[in-house]
């Protein structure tokens, strides 16, 4: 079923499914409650480890998301999404992607499916007092927490090396607690000001110890234009300290201490009048003296973005997921992580051909679809390009399939995931068929 979807990628399944008997029989397993998600969940986590145990180190970005799905009179075992009053219906997720150090995804450590079957309507002020006395085991901190604990148990079968990466959701007691605990790097966003171990009994602020280091450097960073920002050269100043977190329990009425370098990068000087300057506070527990080695963290925090792009060629992009018609929620959890194992590989070769043009097209392509490619090719190619018999490197194979899909040329950009996947819908039906042909007896190949 996971071929058949990476063949035409769709969130509905009678799209990805045409012939008469396999429609049936892949509703019948999906509605069979026979499937079990985790199971599906553990298989990709094993397999993003296998690939993260021949890196120098392997980034985990973390991030949560949501599944929107037609529920109309809220009679599927869904939950609710966004605002009541919205009445929206699907799924909640929490994704662990697994990414080189070169910023190509190697796969899903784990991902953790929940319903908000419980949510009622409630002020600001209600909220933040019910969290307060709540235990971490009732909040949906919880599958963060389990997200985390699951790559680094996938990890510790390989022995891969993780550096997590999480946005400003991460900067809680608990998930900072448990990435400290868990042995491997992390890097998370600093979503407010938090309090931090100082002299006697005043009370010390984080930003305004930063305030007072002197910058260790800065450097310029290329900021594209949008509805509300100004296309310029932003200037970055970095500034970092090592400190001491007071990571306060209200509920205990407790205090944990927590030692990490403070990595403060801002932008100075250039921001135009009436935009906000960009602003990074990142938290890290990795050794950084040097102005090198804080712009390496801050590095690794700009390839988080990678799951937001996993996120859309999955949702809304090639895949599709969220119109999805399934009735169920662990069917549609089964389906899901099908598609998200499908999303991953176009994320994979439209990186690839980045960051690893010269390799071989056959670190992510059989046999049958390089053949199929270059038949295709050939058909489209112009005069003066000539098309070898032999092995192609992933760079120009993966400009191909771009081309397959309506990509115009280098004016347009780098091959993006809407192309690869449209490339991929006409390659992987001439790939299935070339196969079914050289299986033929009188073919003249063993098949």
């Amino acid at each position: 079923m996971a071929a058949r979807a990476a063949e035409s990628p769709s969130g509905k399944v009678s799209e990805v499914f045409a012939e008469g008997r396999e429609r049936p029989g892949a509703y019948d397993l999906l509605e069979s409650g026979l499937v079990d998600p985790v199971a599906l969940a553990i298989a990709l986590g094993e397999a993003t480890a296998r690939r993260a145990g021949n890196q120098a180190f392997t980034l985990v970005a973390v991030d949560g998301s949501s599944i929107a799905l037609v529920d109309r009179g809220a009679c599927k075992d869904f939950g609710s999404l966004g605002a009541l009053s919205d009445g929206g219906r699907g799924l909640k997720v929490i994704s662990a992607l697994g990414i080189s150090p070169e910023g190509v995804p190697l796969g899903l450590f784990s991902q953790v499916w929940w319903a908000r079957t419980q949510a009622r309507k409630q002020s600001s002020k209600e909220r933040r007092r019910r969290n307060r006395n709540r235990k971490v085991e009732e909040k949906e901190t919880r599958y963060w927490l389990t997200a985390i604990e699951d790559a680094c148990t996938h990890a510790q079968d390989t022995k891969a090396r993780l550096w997590f990466q999480l946005d400003r959701e991460g900067d809680n007691r608990n998930i900072l607690l448990k990435l400290a605990e868990s042995g491997h790097r992390f890097t998370v966003r600093g979503s407010w000001d938090r309090l931090i171990k100082a002299t006697g009994n005043d009370k010390q602020y984080l930003r305004r110890r930063l305030e007072r280091e002197a910058p260790g450097g800065q450097y310029l960073l290329e900021v594209s234009g949008g509805p509300h920002r100004t296309a310029r050269s932003a200037c970055l100043v970095v500034r970092w300290a090592c400190v001491v977190l007071r990571l306060r329990d209200r509920r205990c009425k407790s205090e944990r201490p927590l030692e990490v370098t403070a990595v403060w990068t801002h932008e100075e000087g250039t921001c135009p009048a009436g935009e906000k300057p960009l602003d990074w506070l990142l938290l890290t527990n990795a050794t950084v003296h040097t102005f090198e080695k804080a712009q390496h963290v801050i590095w690794g925090y700009t390839q988080r973005w990678r799951i937001e792009e996993f996120h859309k060629t999955w949702k809304t992009g090639n895949c599709e997921v969220e119109q999805t018609q399934l009735r169920s929620q662990r069917a549609v959890c089964v389906w899901a992580t099908l598609l998200a194992a499908v999303a991953i590989r176009i994320e994979r070769l439209k990186l690839l051909s980045r960051t690893a043009p010269e390799q071989p097209a056959s670190i992510e392509l059989k046999p049958h679809e390089i053949r199929a490619l270059i038949l295709l090719k050939r058909q489209l190619r112009k005069r003066t390009e000539v098309i070898p018999d032999t092995m192609p490197t992933i760079g120009p194979a993966t400009l191909w399939i771009a081309q397959l899909g309506g990509y115009m040329g280098k004016s347009s950009g780098a091959p993006g995931s809407i192309t690869m996947g449209r490339g991929l819908d006409r390659l992987w039906p001439a790939a299935h068929l070339l196969k079914a042909l050289e299986a033929e007896p009188g073919s003249g190949r063993d098949g």
